[in-house]
């Protein structure tokens, strides 16, 4: 397993949202390679609020997911992007509970937004460095900031009326 950490999230030309993890330096990782990870909108934005450190008026699912955790006395040991089948990515959350550990099956989006909100460590199998990283600059992201993403997300908690969501 090689350590990263999370570069940032951008769009890509389709205007998808992407997370780039980047290995840490001086693992045995190849410098300057970033593994792009496609992931949901409201992803995106659950990443970005906790690695801006951003409040919200209401807790997201994934500040409930820890909320749930420490209640049962348990905590995030470590998030692993474990695999790559069929363009699909996989990612496990290693969890030590008063049971023992725990291993849980997740999208790599849902074990990244957790790690981001229990400081928990991020790897990725060698092997998906190996088969899904590219190199730094050989992608054309938008390079809005995360700070413009965490702003927006703001002024739509401002102006979201809950109506809105009613079925």
């Amino acid at each position: 397993m090689v350590p990263v950490r999370v570069l940032g999230v951008a769009l890509d030309s389709a205007q998808q949202h992407v997370i780039l993890l980047s290995p840490l330096p001086g693992t045995a990782a190849e410098e300057g390679i970033v593994l792009p990870v496609w992931i949901g909108p409201q992803e995106a934005m659950s990443i970005l609020v906790a690695t801006e450190g951003a409040v919200t008026p209401r807790p997201l699912s994934h500040d409930l997911m820890v909320v749930m955790l420490r209640a049962l006395s348990a905590s995030v040991d470590r998030v692993e992007v474990t695999r790559l089948f069929e363009g699909t990515f996989y990612a496990e959350i290693h969890v030590q509970t008063p049971r023992g550990p725990l291993v849980i099956d997740a999208r790599p989006s849902d074990a990244i937004a957790l790690a981001a909100r229990t400081d928990a460590p991020i790897a990725v199998a060698e092997a998906v460095l190996a088969e899904a990283g590219v190199p730094e600059g050989a992608v054309e992201f938008d390079a809005r900031g995360d700070d413009d993403r965490v702003e927006e997300f703001r002024k739509f908690l401002d102006d979201v009326d809950p109506d809105d969501f009613q079925g």
